[in-house]
């Protein structure tokens, strides 16, 4: 389903400080801008087949989350490839897809569309997204006023109300309580069993294990270790327990 080939990807930190819109075109143009070069990820390789669950474990600032986005398209290959193979449904950032002066209601229909649902669909499945998140009393609110905790209901509940071929799920599940938490991992389980492919980045190693089949581990942007869940879990946990001392 997913190939990941050496892949690198690049960003350019600035090194001296613009304080105008101005001054930095006028450095632009005279080539005076001076950035960094930090490489967030580094020949990174990757293969997941079809109904494998794969958790990204890592301290923070490793590249977990910058590899689920260059996995979901959202950033492009400074070198290597990635091709993914089906439909992906990403929840990585708390809001994407949100317009946040709309109502609950309104996003919906909105995130159904940005996930190519049309409005046809959308309305045969509104009452189960409304349920499974449990915001009724605050369908006409703007979202703007939400908790995050509310946000990652209704995202979770709007990209998982049918099968994607393909789930990639951020630590935005982190933000709600244990109850909705709960939900979330029966409703992920149930698609595992349909074939959908995981992808899991949690700080909570007993959830990766318990949702995931697989695991890399990434530090620094590179590969420390990949393969069977248990392993590589416990490989990172004596890791950070070996730092400690």
């Amino acid at each position: 389903m997913i190939e990941v080939n050496d892949l690198t990807i690049r960003f350019n930190l600035a090194s001296e400080k613009v304080d105008n819109l101005k001054e930095y075109f006028i450095k632009l143009v005279k080539k005076e801008l001076m950035f960094q070069e930090f490489l967030a990820l580094q020949h990174i390789n990757l293969k997941i087949k079809k109904g494998e669950a794969w958790g990204l474990i890592g301290t923070n600032g490793s590249g977990k989350s910058t590899l689920l986005k260059a996995i979901s398209g959202i950033m492009k290959p400074y070198k290597g490839e990635v091709i993914v193979r089906g439909e992906i449904a990403p929840l990585i950032e708390l809001g994407a897809g949100f317009d946040m002066n709309l109502t609950a209601r309104e996003n919906i229909y909105l995130n159904g569309t940005v996930l190519g649902h049309s409005k046809k669909f959308m309305d045969e499945h509104f009452d189960e997204i409304v349920e499974f998140a449990d915001l009724h009393e605050f369908l006409d609110s703007p979202i703007k006023n939400f908790s995050s905790g509310m946000k990652a209901r209704l995202g979770f509940s709007v990209a998982t109300m049918v099968n994607p071929d393909i789930l990639v799920v951020d630590e935005i599940l982190a933000v709600g309580d244990a109850r909705f938490r709960k939900k979330c991992n029966i409703r992920m389980e149930e698609m595992l069993s349909g074939g959908t492919t995981l992808l899991y980045v949690s700080h909570n190693i007993d959830s990766v294990k318990k949702l995931c089949d697989h695991a890399i581990w990434i530090n620094r942007g590179k590969t420390m270790m990949s393969g069977e869940v248990n392993a590589v879990c416990d490989a990172y946990m004596e890791s950070l327990e070996q730092d400690k001392k």
